[in-house]
């Protein structure tokens, strides 16, 4: 299962950035690095709850700035001047800015958050005994939890040409308990039990730093979204597993920067899927995906305009699928069938 990269994948990986070597700090033990870009009032949470919850769990904090407008990073000097806080001079994208952070640690444990956590209690400190306690363990990630308490899904598998087949049809939604149709959603995982996963979304991840090392920090190719899912991927291929735990969680509220653009910001996530599968797979395969994707969105498409007829009090949602769905469906018209070239880049 994890042993389908190519040798050109593999060389590939190595031209990854790598952490520097860092030279002993101490008792030094956990650091977390959390990127933020806007959305003040997450952001104030989450570091209020992680300094209430974390403090004796966390070594040092680490806040980087993707040149926020509305004011976040004077309210991080000012508010929390005990955290490293860096400013990067534009808007970096999340994985190159949170390899910057990771970069400016030296604790044998990174942990890596989004701004839109909130932490109900010290949930990393049971992550990195476990992580003590298992050496071949190199990504662990907890319970993602809606504000109302309930689980959400933090996991996924590898994008399979079968599994968006699944996904195109609503197989994983009709056999939600099925590990064949479950699909890349897992929708046949509850979520309620430890256990090697192959893709843990990147909300929330403790990873070893001598992992770090071996794999390389996240690809910054990935400006927004997809970054996870290769990340894990590249974890695996190293020998490093990735482990859902579930013996600890904190709140997720998701899109937080989002939100404003959904569109917008949906097609970014097409464009990281696509960008995902031009780097680890072939052209057959490439084909493959954008006939899956393409199925899923007329499906989608036919269902929302049936639905916006036939049920006005519904049409403010059905429209704004409308809409997703029609824009996923004009990019995959425009998107250039081509390989992924050997430097790394998407043309």
């Amino acid at each position: 299962m994890f042993n389908q990269m190519s040798k050109k994948t593999r060389a590939e990986s190595n031209t990854l950035p790598r952490l520097r070597p860092q030279p002993p700090a101490g008792p030094a033990r956990v650091a977390v690095v959390i990127v933020v870009w806007n959305a003040k009032h997450y952001v104030m949470e989450c570091l209020e709850s992680l300094r209430a919850h974390c403090e004796q769990a966390c070594s040092e904090v680490i806040v980087v700035d993707n040149a926020s407008t509305d004011g976040t990073p004077e309210l991080v000097a000012e508010m929390f001047p005990e955290f490293k806080l860096i400013r990067n001079p534009e808007n970096f994208g999340f994985a190159k800015a949170n390899n910057i952070g990771m970069a400016q640690s030296s604790a044998q444990y990174i942990c890596l958050v989004n701004s839109d956590v909130k932490f109900l209690d010290d949930s990393i400190s049971p992550m990195v005994r476990y992580l003590d306690d298992h050496s071949g363990v190199g990504m662990l990630g907890p319970k993602m939890l809606a504000p109302t308490g309930e689980v959400r899904r933090s996991t996924m598998r590898f994008p399979t040409v079968w599994n968006n087949f699944c996904r195109a049809f609503g197989l994983d939604s009709l056999f939600k308990r099925s590990r064949l149709f479950g699909g890349m959603l897992m929708s046949d995982f509850d979520h309620q039990t430890t256990a090697p996963v192959e893709v843990l979304n990147g909300w929330f991840i403790l990873v070893r730093r001598s992992a770090i090392e071996r794999v390389g920090g996240l690809d910054p190719q990935f400006f927004m979204y997809g970054e996870d899912v290769d990340w894990s991927y590249r974890f695996w291929q190293a020998g490093e597993q990735v482990v859902f735990f579930a013996e600890a969680g904190a709140i997720h509220y998701g899109g937080a920067s989002s939100a404003n653009a959904p569109v917008r910001f949906y097609l970014e996530m097409c464009r990281a899927t696509w960008q995902y599968w031009r780097k680890h797979h072939d052209g057959l395969a490439q084909l493959g995906f954008l006939v899956a994707f393409a199925i899923h969105h007329s499906v989608r498409l036919l269902s929302s305009a049936f639905l916006y007829l036939c049920s006005p009090s519904h049409r403010p949602d059905t429209a704004a699928r409308f809409k997703r769905s029609l824009a996923c469906l004009q990019w995959v018209g425009a998107a250039k069938f081509k390989q992924f070239e050997t430097s790394g880049k998407v043309a």
